[in-house]
């Protein structure tokens, strides 16, 4: 029975294989010419059905590997497309088409790549804010102890409640300077959430230290308001560009714990293998989360300056929100045709019948 399976399945590779090997062949010998010579080298035929090659060998590829076939088949077949890909594509790839491809596919991915740094970074985050809103609410001398007094901007303890009121809300003579406003909002938050990523080669002590304590803050202006009355209309003063803002300055506190974590513990590699390895990826989040702090600088800039109403400042700011988790739940996730081709450097010119 042994026998008759091996000679079956040697069967069904080598009909496999005449079916398809032509193609295969033909392919090869454009990219080695290619190769070689460069793209220029290939006659207008060959440049047109390069493409229509390709797509053939990447599906043999996929049928090859869900029928479990010679695996010699699929190593060759695997280096044959990755060859064939980037010499389509990777070649020829625009600036515009880098930053499309990096997000649409790239960052959102590797924000899901520290999906465990990301949970710790948010628990040290709200730990700050419960410490700082409870401490705060016992006695409010601790509230300067968590957030400096030139940002405090007037809401402090012992301001009363109209002019606490007040703070939440434009008037037209706020709304003149407002680009000004976004500009200056976009340097403040970017430098603090680059500080976070930046601090994580510090073992991540520092990264930590400034998650809770920027979640200290927030908790200290959550208290001081909900003393007044005013948590509600707080919320929908800070959600409106909080559910971006905040989001970022976690994200980029989780890509530094990420590197230190990888340092730490490289696992097989070695230290300075594992940064390169994962730190890359770290750096693409850290880069990605700058067009948060972007974004959070013209929605706190012109949309909450913009906008009085609290409803519509939640509506907004829980909106957004909702944009950025499913963004980054399911951005990239669509299977591509560089996800396939594995060990590409290996076997890079060997045939199907190696």
């Amino acid at each position: 029975m042994p026998a008759t399976t091996h000679n079956f399945s040697n069967s069904k590779s080598y009909s496999f294989r005449a079916e398809r090997q032509e193609g295969w062949t033909k392919l090869e010998a454009m990219i080695n010419k290619a190769e070689k010579s460069g793209l220029k080298s290939l006659e207008a035929d060959e440049v047109l059905s390069l493409p229509h090659l390709y797509r053939g060998a990447f599906s043999s590829l996929s049928v090859a590997r869900s029928i479990s076939l010679d695996r010699n088949v699929v190593v060759y077949l695997e280096a044959l497309t990755a060859r064939a890909y980037f010499l389509l594509y990777g070649q020829h790839q625009t600036t515009s088409r880098a930053f499309i491809e990096l997000f649409t596919t790239t960052w959102p991915r590797a924000m899901r790549s520290i999906w465990q740094e990301l949970v710790v970074a948010t628990t040290v985050f709200i730990l700050g804010l419960i410490a700082a809103y409870f401490l705060v609410a016992a006695d409010p001398d601790w509230y300067f102890s968590f957030v400096i007094q030139d940002l405090a901007g007037g809401r402090q303890p012992g301001a009363d409640v109209e002019y606490l009121r007040g703070t939440l809300y434009a008037d037209k003579t706020e709304t003149s300077n407002l680009d000004v406003f976004a500009a200056q909002l976009f340097t403040h938050n970017a430098r603090i959430g680059i500080m976070a990523f930046a601090l994580g080669f510090a073992l991540g002590l520092p990264t930590l230290w400034l998650l809770f304590t920027n979640g200290a803050m927030l908790g200290a202006f959550l208290s001081l308001f909900a003393s007044k009355g005013l948590l509600y209309e707080l919320g929908g003063w800070l959600i409106i560009h909080g559910s971006t803002e905040i989001s970022a300055i976690v994200i980029c506190g989780a890509a530094g714990l990420a590197i230190s974590r990888h340092y730490v513990f490289p696992g097989k590699l070695s230290r300075m293998e594992a940064l390169a390895k994962h730190g890359k990826q770290a750096a693409i989040v850290a880069f990605g989360c700058v067009m948060m702090f972007f974004a959070a600088g013209l929605l706190e800039g012109f949309a909450r300056q913009l906008v009085n109403d609290d409803l519509t400042r939640y509506i907004i700011g829980l909106g957004i929100f909702v944009l950025w988790v499913l963004y980054f739940s399911l951005g990239g996730r669509t299977q591509t045709p560089t996800d396939l081709p594995h060990n590409a450097n290996q076997s890079q010119h060997k045939g199907p019948f190696s």
